[in-house]
């Protein structure tokens, strides 16, 4: 049995990877297929992780065990959940909006609390950072280099900031120009900003090469069993 179930998911998984690489040739029915059922089967697996990691712990199991006060906080989410269903019904879709704009309010507050706690603090604290004397000291890092990679660190940051100030005043001739040090500085950010994204390309890049050497070998892997 264990075999036989080993061998069903090396075929599946050949002929899905067959699927997908079909689409070297062109989009094609078959890679449509694929890509069909790939969506349908995360679509069905969030919902079923939704529904029984959130929806019955915190929704249902309370509502049926729950004490009665504590089943009168849980009726303001349920009556949320409703109305949000009420969407799939053109004439009732209204009743959802002021459920999706407070989801939307909160979405947007939690992520930009997250990026400033994220991406902007820890972004100034690392510019900072970089000339601690002591903590490159202790891993053997000399001065010059530690102000070089610091330096290099914060102008990075302050280059590619000033890259979005979009102080541009109308000219004569009716362009749009920044004052002159400010499109400077913001020339050096776009050369920052470039070599970032390439070196994120680059990662993105390697990963992806990875993925498919994996699955060319585990096609050959899977024909070799059978030669």
């Amino acid at each position: 049995m264990a075999l036989s179930l080993d061998f069903m998911t090396g075929l599946a998984g050949f002929l899905f990877t067959i699927l997908i690489f079909s689409y070297l040739i062109g989009d094609n029915p078959l890679f449509r297929i694929a890509i069909y059922i790939f969506t349908g089967v995360s679509a069905g697996y969030i919902a079923a992780v939704a529904l029984r990691h959130v929806l019955m712990p915190r929704l249902v199991f309370p509502l049926i065990n729950a004490p009665t006060n504590e089943k009168l906080f849980l009726i303001v989410p349920m009556i949320g959940g409703v109305l949000i269903l009420m969407k799939l019904a053109p004439r009732l879709a209204g009743l959802a909006r002021p459920v999706m704009a407070f989801l939307v309010g909160v979405g947007a507050a939690v992520t930009i609390a997250g990026a400033l706690s994220g991406t902007l603090l820890p972004q100034a604290w690392g510019a900072v950072n970089a000339f601690d004397m002591n903590a490159a000291a202790a891993r053997g890092i000399g001065q010059f280099e530690t102000l070089l990679n610091g330096g290099v660190v914060l102008a990075g940051t302050v280059f590619t900031l000033i890259y979005f100030h979009f102080g541009a005043q109308a000219q004569t001739d009716g362009s749009v120009r920044r004052w002159g040090a400010i499109e400077l500085l913001a020339w050096f950010g776009r050369i920052s900003i470039g070599i970032t994204l390439g070196a994120i390309f680059a990662g993105v890049y390697a990963a992806a090469l990875t993925a498919l050497i994996e699955r060319i070998s585990s096609l050959i892997n899977f024909i070799g069993n059978f030669i």
